[in-house]
């Protein structure tokens, strides 16, 4: 399960780190499906997108653009939702502003996945793009790209 959520989280972060926005029709995985569908009563899907190891669907929750991300038998794998930077826990959000004050924040993200709540911020410099992931109470580095 360890690698599920590890593959989740790094798709979650690429999609949202590099903005990608796609709507694709509501053909994703039948068994995801009924299961959003249990799970997310009130919920409107926005779209759905069908991946190798999982599928994602994008919905809308009282105003909330949020993830879910199933897996092939149905199961939820794993929920992710952009959140502004000032929303990160206290801790988390005064590391940011000391550690990285020459830096602007590009994303920010929570995903929430077997109980267990992380948080993603994407930093960026002129020089430098950080992804960050919070491991409860700090930050760890979980991609850098130098900037040419």
């Amino acid at each position: 399960m360890k690698r599920s959520f590890n593959q989740i989280a790094l798709t979650a972060v690429l999609l949202l780190t590099l903005g990608v926005t796609t709507s694709f029709a509501a053909n994703g995985n039948d068994q995801a499906t009924v299961s959003f569908r249990k799970e997310f009563k009130q919920a409107e899907v926005l779209s759905t997108d069908a991946g190798k190891d999982f599928t994602k669907i994008t919905f809308k929750l009282n105003g909330a653009i949020l993830n879910a991300f199933y897996n092939e038998k149905g199961e939820l794998l794993a929920i992710t939702h952009n959140i502004r930077s000032t929303e990160l826990p206290l801790s988390l959000l005064m590391q940011i502003k000391q550690y990285y004050s020459n830096y602007w924040i590009t994303d920010c993200f929570e995903i929430d996945a077997n109980g267990t709540t992380n948080y993603y911020i994407t930093v960026e410099n002129s020089d430098t793009k950080l992804t960050l992931r919070s491991n409860e109470s700090d930050w760890e580095t979980y991609s850098r790209i130098v900037k040419i």
